[in-house]
């Protein structure tokens, strides 16, 4: 299953979902669709959509799910890796009036140059991404707060 996040932006991201829904009619995409989509309106034959869900629901999803596709925010993107999950990244862009700035490309573009994510910067990428998503093994993610305390548990066993 592939569980798609736009988050709770109040401003659409259309762009994304249609370039999902081609990609389902297109065959590439051949495993179920379930999307949170926020305020974006939208209507798909091939995916469950859901506007808002709670946060249980929200993390049963994501723990089901195979792969994540996301719009290109923190709280998503970390969200994901936590579960260690594999996630592709879309940054919503203020060009198409999905964003008020373009933070969510740095953000995309830090946490794949890190290893952590595929991610495009263009949902034209998207097809590509998923094909070569078999092949991505993520660096795995450390929140800061593990990372202290494996250094703390580190310093301890020397003492």
């Amino acid at each position: 299953m592939i569980f798609v996040i736009l988050g709770t932006q109040d401003k659409g991201f259309v762009r994304l979902l249609e370039e999902i829904d081609r990609l389902i009619n297109d065959g590439v995409i051949s495993d179920s669709v379930i999307a949170q989509i926020g305020h974006t309106k939208y209507y798909s034959e091939n995916m469950k959509l859901m506007d808002f869900i709670g946060i249980d629901q929200f993390n049963d999803y994501i723990k089901s799910a195979d792969l994540i596709i996301t719009h290109g925010g923190v709280g998503a993107i970390l969200n994901a890796l936590l579960q260690h999950k594999k996630v592709i990244a879309v940054p919503r862009r203020v060009e198409f009036n999905e964003h008020e700035n373009d933070h969510q490309i740095e953000i995309v573009q830090e946490f794949k140059n890190y290893g952590y994510i595929q991610g495009t910067l263009s949902v034209n990428g998207l097809k590509e991404e998923i094909m070569k998503n078999n092949e991505f093994t993520p660096k795995p993610y450390k929140a800061n707060n593990q990372f202290f305390c494996d250094q703390l548990a580190e310093i301890i066993e020397r003492i």
